[in-house]
């Protein structure tokens, strides 16, 4: 059965992976996820990402990252979804506790945060929030 959201399912694996404990996890590769993980790594998120050859697919390697015994990431949540697009300008992007998170936008200039994409003054369709 074909899988509807992949990237939801990407963020999935991360939570169930982080909750519990894994050092790192495999998902199967796109160009999305990549972008997507390059944010997470560029803002501290997670330690990092390879791409592997598993079962002869592409997949990606996880490295999940942690502080003190805690999960770096602490909320990781899907915002547009297949069902609801949600899509923002550059000046309406939603701010994650008071600017202490970050929403991962996708916008003609890539994948960004929502800082990046604020000084690039772009805006775009809001794919996730984390903190």
């Amino acid at each position: 059965m074909p899988m509807t959201d992949p990237l939801g399912d990407m963020l999935t694996r991360i939570r169930n992976g982080q909750q519990a404990r894994k050092d790192s996890i495999l998902t199967p590769a796109s160009k999305l996820r990549a972008n997507v993980l390059d944010v997470l790594q560029r803002e501290g998120y997670i330690r990092g990402y390879s791409e592997e050859q598993v079962a002869g697919q592409n997949g990606l390697r996880i490295e999940l990252k942690y502080f003190e015994g805690e999960p770096a990431i602490r909320h990781l949540a899907r915002v547009s979804k297949p069902g609801r697009r949600v899509y923002s300008a550059s000046r309406e992007l939603p701010r994650v506790r008071n600017g202490l998170g970050m929403t991962i936008v996708s916008t003609p200039r890539g994948v960004l945060s929502d800082a990046e994409a604020r000084d690039q003054n772009v805006g775009g369709e809001v794919l996730a929030e984390v903190f």
